[in-house]
């Protein structure tokens, strides 16, 4: 080990690997799937349907694990600045990590009175489908909507996300009739499971970076038979469906995104020096800068690890308190979003909302092969997470206050010279569709308005 590097150098080293590697912010066959699922032969390019379901004795296996936590000591820190949300500057955070008041009370509340049967069944109520593309069965939930002219919209989770996430937008989206709104502004919706995750194969070589997934949902949509759709998707949703926007297939006619790659050049020369804003940027830029460089020094802590040594967190697969810890330690005002919600001071996400998410990952046994999506991005990643990229086909995108970095209007524009709509919410985090799935159903809406038929 060379001892003699400066953290100057460190840091130097560190916000290059984040550049390409994990910002933002994800064992079985290629073409299998969990013991616990059913699904119709494989005939390749066919779509067969999937029926979820999970054996009691892994419910009961949870519950066995979660009781026997060895919980180690508290913080030695009180970070009560952690509990603000929707702030500015940029939350602080837990400074030493999750805090164990915050996890004895959702472990707590997830071995004596969640119900993971209520989630399972929102799940089993959907149309549930795989099909194998590039050698990988792939998961989707696919709902039409009854009215005439919906227009197709694929929609991609990130990490620590999954399909759970986007189960609020669904009934709006292809139902908007029962939610206030016209006929007219009907979607078809496909959710796919991201390579890894969920009911999703895990792929059993290297490869499946963003772009192979982009590939992978292009062929999807056209498998379905679409031949004019649009694209959503935030975290490494959005990153997926840029890549597909870069990709531009002729069917794709428009995209939207709620953590969009908008940082010029200049910034991001200036963002990697580690100095302070340039001058010459506006309040909004001021702060967009600020965001990113406190989220590159103090932010990066799980990214790191899954970029780099993803196989390394047997604890995670292992452990209850350790995947739920992990989950819950993603990004600052998210983290205080959920600690609240465990403090009785639900604000968009419930306790349910977040167990539901982290049992089935529990559930899916896919708390590495997740990760791994971050290793991928270090191998073929050309750009950071957060830089603009040369999208020309039309774009919509939102900026919300709590996202990793808001998004300035400026650089929006200028990421994106067919802009379709930029919108600026007064609330949300990092989790659009699940925290505020009003908000984000309307700026999608607004989107794709002037585009659908």
């Amino acid at each position: 080990m060379d001892t003699t590097r400066t953290s100057e150098t460190i840091d130097q080293d560190r916000r290059r690997l984040l550049g390409t590697a994990a910002v933002g912010i994800a064992a079985a066959g290629a073409a299998s799937l969990l013991p616990s699922q059913k699904a119709a032969a494989s005939t390749n390019d066919g779509i067969r349907p999937f029926t979820v379901s999970f054996p009691q004795e892994e419910l009961t296996e949870l519950r066995r694990r979660i009781v026997a936590t060895r919980w180690p000591e508290r913080e030695l820190v009180s970070d009560e600045a952690s509990r603000r949300i929707w702030s500015t500057p940029a939350t602080v955070g837990p400074t030493q990590g999750v805090q164990l008041a915050t996890m004895q009370k959702l472990m707590h509340y997830w071995g004596t009175e969640y119900d993971w049967s209520k989630c399972e069944a929102r799940l089993k109520a959907l149309p549930n489908f795989v099909t194998e593309i590039d050698g990988l069965d792939i998961h989707f939930i696919h709902v039409k909507s009854k009215h005439q002219g919906a227009l197709p919209i694929i929609i991609t989770h990130g990490w620590p996300g999954s399909v759970i996430e986007l189960l609020k937008i669904i009934d709006p989206f292809t139902n908007p009739t029962a939610h206030g709104g016209a006929e007219a502004d009907a979607f078809d919706v496909v959710i796919p499971s991201m390579p890894g995750y969920g009911f999703s194969g895990k792929p059993t070589e290297t490869g499946w970076d963003s772009a192979r997934i982009a590939r992978a949902w292009i062929v999807l949509m056209k498998r379905l038979g679409y031949d004019r759709y649009v694209a959503q998707g935030g975290d490494w949703g959005a990153l997926i469906t840029e890549q597909m926007a870069l990709i531009a297939p002729p069917e794709l006619a428009a995209i939207h995104t709620n953590m969009p790659g908008t940082i010029p050049p200049e910034i991001v020369k200036a963002l990697a020096s580690g100095g302070p804003p340039p001058a010459d940027l506006g309040p909004d830029e001021k702060r967009a800068y600020e965001q990113v460089a406190f989220f590159y020094k103090n932010g990066l802590g799980y990214a790191n690890e899954m970029a780099l040594r993803p196989q390394t967190l047997y604890g995670i697969v292992d452990s209850p308190a350790g995947l739920a810890a992990w989950i819950l330690d993603h990004d600052a005002d998210s983290y205080a979003l959920i600690a609240r919600s465990f403090d009785g001071e639900p604000e968009g996400l419930t306790r349910d909302d977040i167990l539901d998410n982290i049992t089935f990952y529990w559930l899916t046994h896919t708390a590495i092969s997740s990760a791994r999506l971050y290793w991928e991005h270090t191998q073929t990643a050309k750009a950071g997470f957060f830089d603009a990229k040369g999208i020309t086909i039309p774009v919509g995108a939102t900026a919300n206050p709590s996202e990793i970095y808001t998004a300035p209007k400026s650089w929006t524009e200028r990421a994106f010279p067919k802009l379709l709509h930029y919108g600026r919410t007064d609330k949300g985090c990092h989790f659009a569709a699940w925290e505020q799935p009003k908000t984000f159903t309307d700026e999608v809406r607004a989107t794709f308005k002037t585009i659908q038929t």
